[in-house]
């Protein structure tokens, strides 16, 4: 029989819940560890459409990226909405847990699978977690051969699901691109990071105005702005294999393809608007 801690032990293995970050809030939620499992599901935010979903399709874990309750709490009550989904899992027997930072952080980690999803050959991390280390956040990859960044920016829409917020691309459409740094999730803080790095894009998500803007001016990479839930969603076929390859294939892994980027339209001006 394979139990909840077995399966844990799996993504702790993978993702040592001593990385995240001290602000993080990863690890079990709700759930038995001696309890067994069958069944896993595997998404990037617990939501009330994959609290749906591990329901409706048996598993018994729900594992996802980003956590349910970042900010402490002090009750969880059935009628908030955080609170409902803790008391459905429980209700239903279903445990809940979460890798966050930690996975961010680890090698292979999300931008590791944002890397290979966009068919880049990683070569390193973008910032290191320690001097001379290969782990750390996001990655720096390279493509096979030179593309346009016009070309670029419909590889990577065409490899991620289609979100409303779709893909922008910031930088001269005919710049070549060969070199790659990626970051899954938020990344505008490592807009530096990206520029020290020499490459000749950088991919992640929720970049602002005013930061894209001056370090265009400043002479940096090409960005390409993504959906956040977008960018960490190949994570999940990542974590999906580590419990497979870890158990052995007793635990049957399942892969949400329910969109959960809050984004709902996207409308582009007819007309091209005023510039």
């Amino acid at each position: 029989m394979t139990t909840l801690g077995d399966v844990l032990a799996a993504l702790e293995a993978a993702y040592p819940p001593a990385t995240a970050e001290s602000w993080d809030a990863v690890g079990l939620v709700c759930g038995d560890r001696a309890e067994p499992v069958s069944k896993v599901l595997f998404c990037v935010d617990p939501v009330e459409s994959t609290v749906d979903e591990v329901l409706e399709v048996g598993a018994q874990l729900l594992v996802a990226h980003h956590p349910l309750m970042l900010r402490g709490v002090t009750g969880v009550p059935a009628d908030d909405p955080k609170g409902g989904l803790v008391h459905r899992l429980i209700r239903a027997g279903v445990a809940l847990y979460t890798a966050h930072t930690n996975a961010d952080a680890a090698n292979p980690g999300v931008s590791d699978a944002l890397a290979d999803a966009l068919g880049l050959r990683v070569t390193g991390p973008l910032v290191p977690a320690d001097e001379g280390a290969d782990t750390g956040i996001g990655r720096i990859g390279e493509l096979d051969h030179p593309e346009p960044l016009r070309d670029f920016a419909r590889r990577v829409a065409e490899a991620l699901p289609t979100t409303a917020w779709g893909v922008r691309a910031a930088g001269d459409p005919d710049r070549p691109v060969r070199r790659v740094a990626v970051c899954g999730g938020a990344g505008d803080s490592y807009l530096t990071a990206a520029a020290r790095a020499g490459v000749d894009a950088y991919v992640t998500a929720d970049l602002r105005h005013h930061p894209a803007g001056e370090h265009l001016a400043a002479g940096g990479p090409a960005l390409v702005d993504v959906a956040h839930w977008a960018s960490e969603w190949p994570w999940c076929g990542q974590a999906a294999h580590v419990v497979r390859t870890a158990l052995g294939g007793t635990v049957e892994v399942l892969v949400s393809t329910r969109r959960t980027d809050p984004w709902t339209v996207g409308v582009t001006s007819r007309t091209g608007g005023s510039q």
